[in-house]
């Protein structure tokens, strides 16, 4: 299974509309917006299957998310192979289960011996900090990642660097893949948050 997180309820939803996800786990403490708010907004664009998953056990909150269109409710604590066993039985149940799977996820093809990335079928000339920055969004495809961790966990940008600078490696790393492809954007900044490498065109 491959997860993409978003801790902000906004974010979520934009990437809803962006890219195919085939089930929804969603919590209820949220910043901004209440969880049991946010599958009426979820539902007026998708029947994407929902299990809440949440710390709060109230019988209401739970009625209230069934009845708005969640379809399973889990109460934390719970053991994580219970969750796993619930996904596969509602992805069954809905015939979901693969639909969204990325046709394009061989696009990238990260060689971590060798330190390069090849980028339909040609190697990209990317710097070491370029390599760093690439990798990194190739290995949390789909999904936001932020300046912040661009910058921390490069081994060759300087921690005392400027999240800016992130900016600057993007835009170069955006111009060597569009003399490949100049027709899509793969990298694509998330306001507030950094930049989500996409597959999903």
């Amino acid at each position: 299974m491959e997860v993409v997180g978003a801790e902000d309820p906004y974010i979520g939803l934009s990437l809803l509309t962006q890219h195919e996800f085939d089930l929804v786990i969603l919590d209820l403490t949220l910043p901004g917006m209440d969880g049991l708010e946010m599958i009426p907004k979820i539902r007026e664009h998708s029947s994407i299957p929902i299990i809440i998953s949440s710390a709060r056990d109230d019988i209401t909150d739970k009625v209230i998310g069934l009845e708005r269109g969640a379809d399973d409710y889990m109460p934390k604590p719970y053991d994580p192979r219970e969750l796993v066993t619930r996904i596969k039985t509602i992805l069954r149940r809905t015939n979901t289960g693969g639909n969204g799977k990325d046709n394009n996820e061989d696009i990238f093809k990260v060689d971590t011996a060798s330190r390069t990335i090849i980028f339909k079928g040609k190697m990209l000339d990317l710097t070491a900090a370029e390599y760093d920055v690439l990798s990194m969004l190739v290995s949390h495809k789909n999904g936001s990642v932020s300046r912040e961790q661009l910058l921390y966990e490069s081994e060759h940008i300087d921690d005392g660097s400027s999240v800016k600078n992130i900016d600057v490696i993007i835009s170069r790393i955006r111009h060597k893949i569009a003399k490949i492809d100049k027709d899509n954007i793969y990298i694509k900044p998330i306001r507030g948050v950094g930049y989500l490498l996409s597959t999903n065109l």
